[in-house]
């Protein structure tokens, strides 16, 4: 059914005990008769608010139904388990066997799906937020042949945002508890619209609702899946937190979403692997990335990176992805001392570090440093110590950005060439040592003096490779 709404709806779980011997009282019959209209009509999704009556000739046969769905003996009488299942959080529309479809399957017919944020929630930073919903899209995107962009203005394939009670699609949310959040199914208009309800407090952890989950669940429904049976599947109807940290689909997911758009054939991150190590003794080495790191000095190369260490002879070289798991490859770097942080950039986001630990909330994307959206990659990053800026190197033209107050200067970007004459139009990896500047475009090095601005001397990359 295209166009329809559906609800992730939380309620209070109830302990279950011994079957009692009574009968249901009559609030329990009309609770009970409302789950099964809303849930088990067999005639498709019903929209949000609607409760279908259904006869009292078949309550009995559609309650068997839920109680096979569930997993409980199907007696078709009111005991207390069942009420309990009917009282544990789910998300409010029917139920179905296995992955599930909706009716007439309707899913995007185009490869790039677009998605914007309208309206942030105050519970998270909006960066964590933005990275959160582009998490929960990849669940997707890794195993279908659909991409997601994020735009910041215009009407978006699929529109977000958080509201609490009315907020204009004739589905109001209930206040805290109850409706967490709702999707529409693909179509033109709504079709795909995800709402979470401001009124719930969204988290990243345990607590509260989890944004990673609640998203990923109702994205599930904006792409076309309905619910599923299978209780460890994320499209199962009631809402559990599980650990996040690399969560994937699970199988039955990920068999009903590639049922109606295929397998992506092609990897996402086509540099996911590292090349064959690179020949740090080559006369024409190129650097991806550089950053000092403590007494240290890394050089990234290849999904490769070399630490050259001032207090011993030798390079040591490791992979990337062994010494930092979920990064492939590294575009530029920059240590802050005064934090004692390391900054990695990749592509759109960037990741902060403390020792060999990701800080939490991250990655996060460029915009949120305060780059235009235009910017998708950073070629070279250099934290000037006295200054207390860091310079960030796109193509022919720089920002500074100011530490303490997490904003970019007034008056950039600049042009390279101009503002820092001497070292090219381009810097493809930057660190700071022993008081100069060092930056590295081709397989060339400039050693500059950033106060003068004037460069002192010019070597070859490779010099710094311990290479006769």
């Amino acid at each position: 059914m295209e166009g329809v709404v559906f609800v992730l709806i939380v309620g209070i779980v109830v302990h279950c005990g011994a079957v009692p011997t009574t009968s249901p009282s009559p609030e329990e019959l009309t609770k009970a008769q409302d789950y099964l209209s809303q849930f088990f009509t067999g005639a498709g999704v019903n929209a949000p608010g609607r409760v279908l009556r259904i006869s009292l000739d078949s309550f009995e046969e559609r309650l068997r139904k839920m109680q096979e769905f569930f997993g409980l003996e199907a007696t078709g009488q009111l005991d207390s388990q069942t009420l309990e299942v009917m009282g544990r959080p789910r998300c409010g529309f029917a139920d179905v066997t296995r992955y599930g479809h909706f009716d007439s399957q309707p899913k995007w017919d185009k490869p790039l799906i677009t998605y914007r944020i309208t309206e942030y929630t105050p519970d998270l930073s909006q960066s964590d937020v933005d990275a959160t919903i582009a998490k929960a899209l990849k669940l997707y995107s890794d195993v279908i042949p659909l991409d997601f962009e994020q735009i910041d203005s215009g009407t978006a394939d699929i529109m977000i945002m958080f509201k609490g009670l009315a907020h204009g699609d004739f589905s109001p949310f209930d206040a805290e508890g109850g409706v967490l959040a709702h999707a529409f199914s693909p179509a033109e208009g709504l079709g795909g619209d995800t709402h979470f309800d401001e009124d719930e407090s969204w988290t990243l952890t345990s607590a509260g609702s989890n944004l990673f989950l609640v998203a990923a669940h109702e994205f599930g429904h904006a792409l076309g899946l309905a619910h599923s049976q299978v209780q460890t599947a994320l499209m199962f109807p009631t809402y559990q937190y599980v650990n996040t940290e690399g969560y994937k689909l699970q199988d039955d997911d990920r068999e009903g979403i590639q049922a109606l758009y295929g397998v992506r054939t092609e990897p996402t991150e086509p540099e996911s692997r590292p090349q064959p190590p690179p020949d740090r003794c080559s006369r024409t080495v190129v650097f991806d990335a550089a950053t000092s790191v403590g007494k240290n000095i890394y050089f990234f190369k290849d999904g490769y990176f070399w630490t050259h260490s001032r207090s011993w002879d030798g390079i040591n070289m490791r992979s990337i992805q062994v010494a930092w798991p979920g990064i492939s490859s590294i575009d530029a770097a920059y240590e802050h001392k005064r934090t004692n942080t390391v900054t990695f950039f990749k592509g759109n986001n960037y990741w902060k570090l403390r020792g060999n630990t990701f800080l939490p909330g991250y990655p996060r994307p460029l915009s949120d440093l305060g780059f235009p959206l235009y910017v998708t990659k950073v070629d070279a990053a250099v934290h000037v110590s006295f200054t207390g800026r860091t310079l960030l190197f796109v193509n022919s033209k720089y920002w500074g950005y100011d530490e303490r107050s997490g904003t970019m200067d007034d008056g950039y970007p600049k042009f390279i060439h101009r503002d820092l004459p001497g070292i090219g139009n381009q810097v493809d990896a930057a660190f700071e040592s022993k008081g100069y500047l060092h930056f590295s475009h081709g397989s060339e090095m400039k050693v500059y003096d950033y106060m003068r601005r004037r460069t002192i001397r010019t070597q070859s990359n490779y010099k710094f490779m311990d290479c006769k």
